[in-house]
């Protein structure tokens, strides 16, 4: 019996087809798993960075007078011996919307736990009672009893740049967590139970 002849290909000719795909292939693959990589580094870089721009965690809160929606007045202080999750918000802000039911819901969830929830507006002083009406009525009812609105000195004391920012607050009144940017509602809920837990 005698075995098949191979004849190697001619000198600078190109691998065979099936070989030359299985290599681009390899390297396609190599270079989108360090490409995501390289970006998964960036998002935490960039979080790291916005979260430096924050109150720092440890750091007393600073306690402010705020108006209600509705009426009356509600200070930082008077919320000692709870825990805070504090959001500003506005109205204007798409990502604010898109998390605010979120934020009620557990707001509302983890209440009997010691949860006090702050819906912070940010909207211009001269429209901010019409604005917050119309939303609350028109969009999510049972965010009127969280909102208060808080001036500009407060935002700038909390480092507000961007819309929206959540601060957890234990219950001394000392910050243990602070996020810029909209989370999921699962996100959010481990924030909370971790806040719980201190």
């Amino acid at each position: 019996m005698t075995e098949p002849v191979t004849t190697p290909p001619p000198e600078g000719a190109p691998p065979p087809p099936a070989r030359r795909s299985g290599e681009f292939a390899s390297k396609a693959l190599l270079v989108l798993t360090a490409g995501f990589g390289i970006a998964g580094l960036v998002y935490l870089g960039v979080m790291e960075a916005q979260r430096s721009r924050l109150v720092p965690d440890g750091a007393s809160a600073p306690s402010f007078q705020m108006e209600r929606y509705g009426g009356g007045k509600l200070a930082l202080s008077d919320l000692r011996g709870k825990v805070v999750m504090l959001d500003f918000w506005a109205t204007w802000c798409p990502p604010c919307q898109e998390e605010m039911p979120s934020l009620v819901r557990l707001a509302k969830e983890y209440e009997s736990q010691g949860l006090v929830f702050v819906a912070a507006s940010r909207d211009d002083d001269d429209v901010k009672e019409e604005l917050v009406d119309q939303f609350v009525k028109r969009n999510l009812p049972d965010l009127a009893p969280y909102v208060v609105y808080a001036n500009d000195e407060m935002a700038r004391a909390f480092q507000v740049e961007a819309l929206p920012t959540l601060y957890f607050l234990d219950r001394d009144g000392k910050v243990t967590d602070a996020v810029r940017g909209m989370m999921s509602e699962a996100s959010i809920r481990r924030r909370i139970e971790n806040a719980l837990k201190q």
